[in-house]
């Protein structure tokens, strides 16, 4: 080790020397240390909206390359209807009334438990 003043120290492992001009505060000092700064990026609904755009065309992407391959007509029979459409077109069309149906049934759901929730939470202030 140098003794030279102005030559950095060589990390050997141990811990680092206390700084002399850095003093803790006292225990009765009336004014707190500040938090550290944070150095994280908190969420925000601005971030996750972005996040969900990138997503939906990433999907959207995917979804016009699955038609543009699919392009093959298909004959669809449903209570008498006769439909000529392309297989991707079909497909995302059922996929998309699959989501639908989905969604209704979550609805449903979700206006039960409000429901409930309202009724259950009258009865508590009674």
């Amino acid at each position: 080790m140098s003794t030279d003043p102005h030559e950095p120290p060589v990390n050997t492992g141990s811990p680092a020397p206390l700084d002399p001009t850095v003093h803790e505060p006292a225990s009765n000092s009336p004014v707190p240390n500040p938090p550290p700064p944070a150095s994280e990026v908190k969420f925000t609904r601005a971030g996750a909206l972005w996040s969900a755009l990138i997503v939906g065309f990433l999907v959207l992407i995917v979804l016009l390359i699955f038609i543009a391959q699919n392009t093959g007509s298909v004959i669809l029979h449903f209570l008498g209807w006769e439909l000529s459409l392309p297989l991707g077109v079909s497909i995302l069309g059922a996929a998309v009334l699959g989501g639908l149906v989905t969604v209704l049934a979550g609805a449903a759901r979700i206006f039960q438990l409000r429901r409930a929730a309202k009724k259950n939470y009258r009865a508590a202030i009674r």
